[in-house]
């Protein structure tokens, strides 16, 4: 139970840290995102520290992730052209190049958890500070029909969508959990919890869909928690399976209750890029 009260005083800090920044401002959202995905790189790459095959510079891994994102932002904010994109993708082969002179005994190996890092962690993180400068009527609650919201940016949605299956899988997980969902990744897990975990999120994407665009948008909002509910159980089973192959029960200790970075984002960095998929294909369609 103290474990319970330890994580739940984490997450309500962190979620106000979170959310009060996206509310605040664009500019203090992006230096977080930017802050979470540094720490979150930082953390990946250090997980291969003591691996016996694995022979990673994180220093450098972490450089060239910094410098791809930080490109990608500054072209996004009109700091620099937007041409300057496109020179991202030769940065990452240059990446790989390095491998020729450190002379490392696995170097295809090194490689690939260096792209792992910068694909898993970088671009997620680049994605969601992306659509959280996305200025659309789509993306922020109908005000003129309801007092019971406020103008609720699309970043905010996604999260609270992300977070609500998190802790609904824990909280039912816990109190009727009694199958197992994937035994051999995820001991703790349970069909319950996920089941649970699920439902609402569909609950809260109903709401979502009622109150957003007058309602126009109800399809995409179920749709949506759907996906992320799919997304927040693969993402967390994905980050256990890493834990477990690498032998380590968290990712880090800087989140008390929680563990490290990469154990409170794993679900949302799955989320986000099939959420910014179904965004754009539904607004084609």
């Amino acid at each position: 139970m103290n474990n319970l009260i330890v994580r739940t005083l984490t997450g309500a800090v962190f979620a106000l840290l979170v959310l009060g920044a996206i509310f605040l401002d664009d500019r203090i959202a992006s230096l977080m995102f930017g802050a979470f995905m540094l720490m979150g790189i930082i953390e990946f790459y250090k997980l291969f520290e003591d691996h016996k095959e694995v022979e990673i510079d994180w220093r450098l891994g972490t450089f060239f992730v910094i410098l791809v994102y930080g490109i990608g932002i500054s072209a996004i904010y009109q700091i620099i052209p937007t041409v300057f994109i496109y020179c991202t993708a030769p940065l990452i082969f240059i990446l790989a190049l390095t491998e020729l002179w450190r002379r490392k005994k696995n170097p295809i190996l090194n490689v690939a958890v260096l792209f792992m890092g910068a694909f898993y962690i970088g671009y997620p993180f680049y994605l969601l500070t992306v659509t959280n400068l996305t200025d659309s009527p789509t993306n922020w609650t109908d005000i003129e029909n309801t007092d019971v919201f406020f103008r609720m940016p699309i970043t905010a949605m996604l999260i609270l969508l992300v977070w609500t299956n998190d802790t609904f899988a824990y909280l039912i997980g816990r109190l009727l959990g009694k199958k197992k969902l994937f035994e051999r990744i995820s001991p703790n897990k349970t069909w319950e919890g996920t089941i649970g975990g699920i439902t609402f999120s569909v609950l809260l994407g109903v709401v979502f869909g009622l109150y957003t665009n007058n309602g126009n948008d109800f399809i995409y909002w179920i749709v949506c928690a759907l996906i992320i509910a799919a997304c927040a159980i693969f993402g967390d089973l994905f980050q256990s399976m890493m834990k477990r192959s690498l032998n380590i029960k968290d990712s880090g200790s800087l989140l008390p209750g929680h563990g490290g970075i990469l154990d409170r984002f794993d679900a949302l960095l799955f989320a986000v890029p099939f959420f910014v998929a179904w965004t754009w294909i539904y607004n084609y369609l």
